[in-house]
């Protein structure tokens, strides 16, 4: 048997490339459109006419991120059915697989957020009340009373403050139930009700001198409940956020005000202290420290007080000399 000579296979390549066909080259991502396809399906453009209606909602709008959020998922859900049921296109359906899951987390973040808060029923009224018309939102005002306050009790006759023994740097607190009565030395000044602060004009008063004790007796006159906040940390808390402490020196300043008058006009009624809503101001705000801050450490304290008592608002006006640094001239 005679073996194949290798040099016949070099001669029979020529014949053998010449006789296969043609194939003509063909640039890859070639752009040019010689034929246009069909129009696709009804599923692609209302998937993209979704999209539009999204883009178009005005953010003005309350619920401009929930319907965002909702007419993107209706267009990612269409193209996921246009791409699967008739264009078979698995990458396309992929993409709008993720931009659809990516969508409903950031809605059910969102609704998430808007979720009603609940507030517990003793403190409903007092945000109704102080927090919600100046805007206090109910999440933030969770967090104000839900970390470092508590909810404490007074029974009738019981003391919350005696005057040059309690210290007013322990504590902040609102009323919630009952009344107190604040006097000085025997003599009645005022009462305190619901949904007032109790010791706001020392909380005012103290901010930049510590270590001080109340000059008024504050004694409940009914059975009473009252909302307290350690103030060190309600402080702390409020200097992290300025939208709320913005919101305390408003509601302080009113409470000083609204005792100011009522300290001045001992005719009002009960009810008609409870409407009263006035404008504070910082004349007001000192007569009304210096009433019950800076009374003890004056000279002639018992005279003012029983011209006061006499006259109503004519004692306002009147001048006191204080020996001490933290007394007020009244010039209200």
């Amino acid at each position: 048997m005679s073996t194949p000579d290798p040099t016949s296979f070099l001669t029979m390549l020529p014949t053998l490339t010449s006789s296969t066909p043609e194939v003509p080259a063909v640039e890859v991502n070639a752009t040019s459109c010689q034929q246009w396809e069909q129009v696709n399906h009804m599923l692609f453009h209302l998937g993209n006419l979704s999209l539009l209606l999204g883009l178009l909602i005005p953010t003005t709008l309350g619920l401009h991120m929930i319907l965002l959020r909702l007419l993107l998922m209706t267009g990612c859900s269409l193209f996921i059915a246009w791409a699967t049921l008739y264009r078979c296109n698995l990458d396309v359906m992929v993409w709008n697989v993720v931009f659809l899951v990516v969508n409903f987390m950031h809605l059910f973040f969102l609704l998430y957020k808007r979720r009603p808060i609940k507030i517990d029923r003793e403190l409903r009224a007092v945000y109704k009340r102080m927090f919600e018309p100046l805007h206090v939102q109910e999440a933030l005002f969770q967090r104000l009373t839900g970390q470092f306050c508590t909810i404490q009790t007074l029974k009738k006759g019981q003391a919350y403050a005696a005057e040059d023994k309690t210290s007013v740097d322990e504590r902040l607190s609102i009323l919630l139930k009952g009344k107190m009565k604040v006097s000085y030395r025997g003599h009645f000044l005022h009462n305190i009700y619901t949904n007032s602060f109790i010791d706001s004009p020392e909380f005012r008063s103290t901010e930049m001198h510590r270590g001080e004790k109340f000059q008024v007796t504050i004694v409940a006159e009914e059975n009473c409940k009252f909302l307290c906040w350690s103030r060190e940390r309600l402080t702390y808390f409020l200097e992290s956020d300025t939208f709320l402490n913005e919101v305390f020196k408003y509601l302080i300043g009113k409470d000083i005000t609204n005792k100011l008058y009522t300290l001045n006009d001992p005719t009002l009624s009960d009810k008609a202290v409870k409407k009263m809503d006035r404008q504070p101001s910082l004349c007001s705000q000192l007569s009304m420290m210096q009433m019950r801050n800076s009374m003890a450490s004056t000279s002639d304290t018992d005279d003012v007080l029983n011209q006061i008592l006499r006259g109503g608002s004519a004692g306002s006006s009147l001048p006191v000399t204080a020996p001490s640094d933290t007394a007020l001239p009244w010039k209200c």
